[in-house]
């Protein structure tokens, strides 16, 4: 019986790196189509996004199947239960990039970001993809040193977060209201995939640890 629940066990695992590998390639042909205006490669983000959906429902399943069947206790039960909360902010970090790709897709044959924000929203795009690849090297390793990078990740999207609304603030800015809902919303798209990246980081932080906290993250 362990031996099938061990099995099991590394089958969830391998669904988590699967999904966390799908965010990694969304948001990484979403940035490349809003910075780009790749209106073919936008329309694929937004069509993959079902595959992620169903990857999620596949984690959530075999959980629920786990502890129904197995009556986990102790470590394993935690582990269980991030997966869980894991599975969703994966999930949320995919829907985050098809925003993004929307926005995309919307502003094509021009571009979603303004002019004279090319430099910010290139920035947060490479900030993004750096957290999800190491948001897969993080589930695959448990390595505390890739959770305190995905932390730092996040600080770079939070201030250029910042910055894409100072620029908006300054009495330089002529933006349209298009061109202003533009950049409040691709700001807030990256930054909030950032967020659920630190989600993630903390729940791994927890099972190694046993820090509720996330902060032995910040190595």
């Amino acid at each position: 019986m362990r031996t099938l629940f061990t099995a099991e066990m590394s089958e969830l695992a391998d669904d988590l790196t699967t999904m966390a590998r799908h965010v990694e390639s969304a948001i990484t042909r979403a940035s490349e189509a809003l910075l780009t205006q790749n209106v073919e490669l936008a329309q694929q983000v937004i069509a993959d996004d079902a595959k992620l959906d169903g990857l999620e429902e596949t984690v959530d399943e075999r959980c629920v199947l786990l502890i129904a069947q197995q009556q986990p206790v102790g470590l394993d039960l935690r582990s269980i239960v991030a997966s869980l909360r894991i599975s969703a902010a994966l999930e949320r970090m995919g829907d985050l990039a098809q925003h993004i790709a929307e926005s995309a897709r919307r502003a094509y044959p021009g571009s979603a970001i303004p002019a004279g924000h090319e430099e910010i929203f290139a920035g947060m795009a490479e900030a993004a993809k750096k957290a999800a690849t190491e948001v897969i090297e993080l589930l695959e390793t448990r390595d505390l040193n890739v959770a305190a990078g995905i932390v730092s990740d996040d600080d770079a999207l939070d201030q250029l977060h910042s910055l894409a609304y100072k620029t908006m603030l300054s009495d330089e800015y002529s933006g349209s209201t298009q061109e202003t809902l533009d950049i409040s919303l691709l700001a807030r798209y990256f930054e909030r995939f950032g967020d659920h990246a630190v989600g993630v980081s903390r729940r791994i932080v927890y099972l190694v640890t046993g820090d509720v906290t996330g902060e032995r993250g910040r190595i």
